[in-house]
């Protein structure tokens, strides 16, 4: 560990009071304190929210806090945006990764110096001090796996999207619905293999025209990627299926309430970006100060925590219905 971030961070230790008062969201200041956090990819509505949920928090608590958004969902942008990080000398890093894999060495460094390295959406991620996530994979993706049978009337094909095919979750999520259905619905089917194509939605759209074209039959489009729904609903709406092909997906209400509106998108599940944010600053703003996450710990953002210190995993489960009478509302809150 780097000697000097070990000082430093000693001489930030609080009294335990101070500590929990932090957990609970009042206010310290710590200018010294750096927390940076690389999106996926940058300007989408979903990581737009995020970063505001860092900065605000950042701002309450008085540390530093940033994110990097990457042009593309491109894992050497990634790495290198944590590189930078490390050559800063940030006290912590945040990651929400394009690929767990690609990114275990460059984390590893990071940490070999002292830094605190959190993640989000990435629960089987290596070299990382913890990950959190706000919906346990295995509830989301059957919520959404359970909606799609209903959607569809339990049977049909259907195709299923990832934001990439070594997108750890979003590859979790796509699992569970589809082991949900086939247990299910057996009169349900899945169109070819997953297409990692959800972070992009210009690609999201041209492979859900593909598909449309080439099956006739197909009923439906699962997008885990805040892109894809977008970008499928777009396709639908190009080929005046509406009603005939259902599409589901995480998305940010405000990008995609109109679609949802004109029935083109059916809605779904999601959880709340900026929370995120809030939480990737709460938290590596507790850890640097020397706090160790313990169960029953009440961590705003989070709730009352139940910590898996073997996999290095915080899950809650705080989803929130996106449908005709929520989005406008959420669009409203920035989301």
């Amino acid at each position: 560990m780097n000697l000097s971030k070990l000082s430093r961070r000693a001489f930030k230790l609080a009294a335990t009071s101070t500590i929990m008062a932090l957990a609970s969201g009042a206010a310290i200041a710590d200018d010294n304190l750096t927390i940076g956090v690389v999106a996926k990819i940058g300007g989408i509505p979903w990581f737009n929210a995020m970063e505001s949920g860092i900065e605000e928090k950042a701002e309450q608590l008085g540390v530093n806090g940033f994110m990097v958004g990457p042009t593309s969902a491109d894992p050497a942008l990634q790495v290198r945006a944590i590189e930078d990080m490390i050559a800063q000398g940030v006290d912590v890093i945040g990651v929400v990764p394009n690929d767990a894999q690609v990114l275990e060495p460059v984390l590893a460094r990071a940490r070999e110096q002292g830094i605190i390295v959190l993640t989000h959406e990435s629960p089987d991620q290596q070299n990382v001090d913890w990950n959190f996530e706000l919906a346990s994979a295995q509830g989301f993706g059957e919520a959404y796996g359970e909606r799609l049978a209903e959607l569809m009337d339990g049977s049909g094909q259907y195709a299923v999207f990832v934001g990439g095919l070594s997108v750890p979750l979003h590859n979790a999520w796509a699992d569970a619905a589809i082991a949900y259905i086939e247990d299910n619905h057996p009169d349900m089917s899945v169109v070819g293999d997953r297409y990692g194509v959800a972070e992009d939605v210009d690609a999201s759209r041209r492979t859900a025209l593909d598909l449309m074209r080439a099956n006739d039959d197909l009923g439906g489009v699962l997008a885990f990627g805040s892109q894809g729904p977008i970008g499928a609903a777009r396709a639908v709406a190009e080929r005046r299926l509406s009603g005939d092909v259902v599409v589901l997906g995480p998305f940010s209400p405000g990008q995609g309430r109109r679609l949802l509106h004109d029935g083109v998108l059916s809605g779904g599940f999601m959880w709340n970006p900026k929370q995120a944010g809030e939480v990737f600053v709460t938290l590596g703003t507790l850890l640097a100060n020397g706090e160790t996450l313990e169960s029953g710990m009440e961590i705003e953002g989070l709730g009352v925590i139940d910590p898996d210190v073997d996999s290095r995993n915080i899950i809650v489960d705080q989803l929130i219905e996106i449908n005709s009478e929520t989005v406008d509302e959420l669009a409203a809150l920035g989301l």
